[in-house]
């Protein structure tokens, strides 16, 4: 039941991250910002050094979620939102940082068995994302 709980509270914290992120890029005109709390909180989520952990190569990250521990459940939310920080990166004009954070999310989605479609995220599959874990909660 603990355990259940920390995780909810984990993916309840990450979800509130994405939001801020969507309303920073959209309603501040802030991508980069948005980007950058999307990373932040990246860090929060996973317990590891968020700074060390997003430098890594794709294939790493993975890896290193894959034995750290990281519950399966929350990389769903972990890979798009990498996915999103890489978007938004884009949008900022951080042409080398967007396709790494996409690679990441790829990854870590290839990783876990999750399916985030060829396209690019969009605000929908965030929300439609955001909106089912609600209905879990």
């Amino acid at each position: 039941m603990f355990e259940q709980d920390y995780l909810m509270r984990i993916i309840a914290q990450l979800m509130g991250a994405i939001r801020r992120s969507m309303e920073r890029a959209a309603g501040e005109e802030d991508p980069d910002g948005a980007a950058r709390m999307l990373d932040e909180a990246l860090g929060d989520a996973t317990g590891l050094d968020g700074e060390a952990l997003l430098s890594l190569a794709p294939e790493s990250l993975a890896s290193i979620l894959q034995v750290s521990g990281v519950d399966p459940h929350l990389t769903e939310y972990i890979a798009r939102s990498l996915m999103l920080s890489g978007r938004y990166y884009a949008e900022a004009g951080h042409g080398a940082v967007a396709a790494l954070r996409e690679a990441q999310g790829r990854a870590v989605a290839a990783a876990f068995g999750h399916d985030v479609g060829v396209a690019p995220v969009s605000d929908e599959e965030i929300e439609a994302l955001l909106a089912a874990c609600d209905g879990e909660a």
